[in-house]
């Protein structure tokens, strides 16, 4: 039986480049060593120092025809690679043409009747707008993205599956602001989209739920704030009720004093806790004045508490308490 293959035309951009890096330095390798390689001069007029030069010199020229086949075939293989990205992208894209039409259709009932696809993945909110994603399709898709939020503006809320689907994540939030709550997974199947994380020293949202088999999404990291208390990390998603893990509590900020990590999310039937977030870290202490002491740094944030197991499963871990800060340099003694 033969296996699925998945071919990501970015993913193959990517190689190629990376390739075409190959080739570049071997170039810039092979241009350095050229000159030293292939003309080496004879230590002495005798016959048996030229013949030595004669020989070291021919292996550089033929380290150097090596080398420019090896550049050679870097070189096709790159283009290969770029071409063949291009390929599954036209496919994907020809694929796609003359389904679209017809999923249209499909569409069309639900959306005049409820404003939401049968069939398709919720619009990410814009970033900046601090816009919830949009809900998924009624059977089938995922919520979409919540928008990122402007200064003082909370992240927007990840959006909700359908049927089967997993929850959009939240968006980050805005300086000072929180982030975004997960999107829920789907009522059937899917795990709840991930928390965003909160703006400087403001709490990271929590992970979006799932409701009958799926995992909890992950609580969003909480914001730094190198004055004040770091935010906390957000709470972890609770686990699908018939399987699935609870989501992992987020990080808490850096700050003065850490922000305390997020607790893990909750698995209710067959699924284990999630694991607590781990607590922020202090900030370095700053430099003493001059002959004076440094101060001292910020103290770390709070692990998170791990999840409760389902009723067949293990407790998530408490998360790990935040580093405290380093204490400041001392102040230049007076001579």
């Amino acid at each position: 039986m033969m296996s699925f293959t998945v071919a990501s035309p970015d993913v193959l951009r990517a190689a190629a480049a990376d390739v075409s890096g190959i080739s570049s330095s071997l170039r810039s390798a092979n241009a350095a060593a050229a000159v030293p390689t292939t003309t080496i001069l004879a230590a002495a007029a005798d016959e048996v120092s030229e013949a030595l030069a004669s020989l070291f010199s021919g292996h550089g020229q033929a380290y150097q025809r090596l080398s420019a086949q090896m550049v050679a075939f870097h070189d096709q293989f790159a283009q290969t690679l770029t071409s063949s990205s291009g390929a599954y992208a036209v496919a994907e894209a020809t694929n796609a043409a003359p389904l679209q039409p017809l999923l249209n259709i499909i569409n069309a009932p639900t959306y005049a009747l409820v404003g939401r696809p049968l069939i398709g993945n919720g619009t990410d909110g814009a970033p900046g707008s601090g816009a919830s994603g949009g809900s998924g399709g009624i059977l089938l898709g995922n919520g979409g993205a919540g928008g990122s939020g402007a200064a003082g503006q909370a992240g927007g809320t990840g959006g909700d599956a359908g049927l089967i689907g997993r929850g959009g994540s939240g968006g980050a939030g805005g300086a000072g602001a929180v982030g975004g709550a997960g999107g829920r997974g789907g009522w059937l199947s899917g795990s709840g989209g991930s928390g965003g994380a909160g703006g400087s020293g403001a709490a990271g949202g929590a992970g979006g739920l799932a409701p009958l088999i799926g995992h909890g999404g992950a609580g969003g990291t909480g914001g730094s704030d190198a004055t004040a208390v770091g935010g906390n990390g957000g709470t972890g998603g609770r686990g699908g009720v018939l399987l699935g893990d609870g989501g992992s509590g987020g990080a808490g900020g850096t700050g003065a004093v850490g922000g305390r990590g997020g607790a893990g999310g909750d698995a209710a039937w067959i699924g284990s806790g999630g694991a607590g977030g781990v607590g922020g870290a202090g900030v370095v202490g700053a430099t003493g004045l001059s002959g004076g002491d440094g101060s001292v740094g910020g103290a770390g944030g709070a692990g998170g508490a791990g999840g409760n197991a389902g009723v067949i499963g293990f407790g998530g871990h408490g998360g790990a308490g935040g580093d405290g800060g380093a204490g400041g340099d001392g102040g230049t003694g007076v001579a």
